[in-house]
């Protein structure tokens, strides 16, 4: 690029390796007035564009509810009623019966370990207890906190009498089943007739989720709270990573380390209610906007390091360095003096 013009031709001698193809070509300079061994071919080009490039990474996934837990009843009694499979339970709501009565849902994550009435010890139980109790309407104990008060049994009582259940003012582990939060039944487990204490069904999340298997080499373009977009049955729907896996493992069909990405669809009505049903996902790490771009086969490596492109002028080339930028989908970002959009470089592809 400095020293006397010329023209460049493909000849034989030292390799030039170009990106984006297993072709080698050479590229020999012959100053003004010198003659090529031999008559140039014609050549491809392509034409230097402006263009918005990202960093984008595909993935196949699976579209359900999420991952499945089993939900266990201590009720002592006969079972009398279960929810159906896709059943939606909120707090508050009969989870299942044992001896005609219900055993409702409570939210938690602290398993309720101890019977709690007026006179107990102080405790994390006891705060689960009223946080429930307040949000489902039976309060007048103030801010829920860990003392189990006259005023809690009071509304202890009063949500009893709602199920029509005895008006203790004493509760047991056994009265309620816990989960985190509002429950979608995927498979039922329990039987009618069968023992209330015990696994009674499996349940996953509302939310429609999105499993995705991603190359552990590549997950850097998987970040917590990005967007993604999710590709099902010919319909492209927007999600939201919430979850990335820990640990890498071995896919048993190609041998590599795979991550698992989870991704909560954004519009669920838009996924449907269906389970099981492959997708697939893309990633977009990084954005560049506005960015001169052209075919990675346009790139030619130089022999001193660092890239040029070979710009075509109405049957006349040059090499021109380049510093390259973003690579996606076979176009590559790059930057130099005097390159603009509208030239033409000579590519393989």
């Amino acid at each position: 690029m400095t020293g006397k013009r010329g023209r460049w031709f493909i000849t034989a001698g030292a390799t030039v390796v170009v990106l984006g193809t297993t072709s080698a070509v050479v590229l020999t300079h012959v100053a003004s007035g010198g003659e090529p061994a031999a008559a140039a071919k014609p050549v491809a080009t392509a034409e230097v564009t402006k263009s918005d490039l990202k960093e984008e990474e595909n993935a196949t996934g699976k579209l359900g509810y999420g991952k499945e837990s089993a939900l266990s009843g201590k009720k002592n009694g006969t079972v009398t009623w279960l929810p159906g499979r896709g059943d939606v339970l909120g707090r508050g709501k009969t989870a299942y019966t044992v001896d005609a009565k219900p055993v409702p849902l409570f939210y938690g994550t602290l398993p309720f370990y101890r019977v709690l009435n007026d006179g107990v010890d102080k405790g994390p139980d006891v705060k689960e207890l009223e946080e429930n109790l307040k949000a489902l309407g039976y309060g007048g104990f103030g801010t829920p906190d860990e003392k189990f008060t006259s005023a809690t049994a009071t509304a202890l009582k009063r949500w009893q009498k709602s199920l029509g259940l005895a008006q203790t003012g004493t509760f047991d582990p056994a009265d309620v089943v816990l989960a985190p939060g509002e429950i979608r039944v995927s498979s039922v487990t329990g039987q009618l007739g069968g023992p209330g204490a015990g696994e009674v069904f499996k349940y996953t999340g509302t939310a429609r989720v999105v499993e995705a298997e991603l190359d552990a080499t590549k997950q850097s373009v998987a970040i917590k709270g990005a967007k993604v977009s999710v590709s099902l049955n010919g319909r492209t729907l927007t999600g939201t990573i919430t979850d990335l896996g820990n640990t890498a493992a071995e896919d048993k069909e190609t041998g590599k380390a795979k991550v698992t990405v989870q991704i909560q669809v954004d519009d669920p009505a838009a996924a449907g209610d269906v389970v099981d049903v492959p997708v697939s996902v893309r990633f977009t790490k990084e954005v560049h906007q506005d960015v001169l771009v052209v075919p990675v086969g346009a790139l030619v490596a130089l022999a001193e390091g660092g890239y040029a492109v070979e710009v075509d002028e109405q049957g006349k080339r040059r090499l021109v360095g380049v510093e390259t930028g973003l690579f996606s989908g076979g176009q590559v970002e790059v930057k130099a003096a005097g390159l603009h959009a509208g030239q033409r470089v000579v590519t393989t592809s």
